[in-house]
């Protein structure tokens, strides 16, 4: 039972780490896909904001949500987290093309999407590496 609490309470923290990151991520995407001046079309500015909150996603996750393994150094900590993000990069970067290019779904509908199922893939990959 206290595992299974503990393990309620991680997630609510990755939650809020989460929240916060997506809003770098979606204010990010949508201002530099709706301000002319940068020239990025969705897909570009998808994955320059997602990017960025990830970033932001590693400062707050290593700090509030994992503890990370003794066994493992901070560079290699490092490393191992963004690798995992470049995968969810890519699941992100194919999801938004597909929803938007051939389903035809507004691309911020798409980005909920999207965030729905890459949030999965995040805390199942870093709970397995990082714990």
């Amino acid at each position: 039972m206290f595992r299974n609490n503990t393990l309620i309470l991680q997630y609510c923290k990755f939650a809020a780490v989460g929240i916060t990151s997506l809003m770098v991520d979606y204010v990010f995407m949508v201002f530099l896909t709706e301000n002319t001046a940068f020239g990025l079309d969705y897909f570009q500015a998808c994955a320059f904001s997602y990017t960025l909150s990830v970033f932001v996603n590693y400062f707050l996750s290593m700090k509030y949500v994992f503890q990370g393994r003794e066994d493992m150094g901070k560079v290699k900590e490092a490393s191992i987290f963004f690798v995992l993000s470049l995968i969810g990069l890519f699941l992100n970067q194919m999801i938004m093309w597909v929803a938007v290019d051939v389903f035809g779904i507004y691309y911020i509908a798409a980005k909920l999407l999207s965030t729905l199922l890459v949030t999965n893939y995040n805390f199942i990959s870093r709970k397995k590496f990082f714990e």
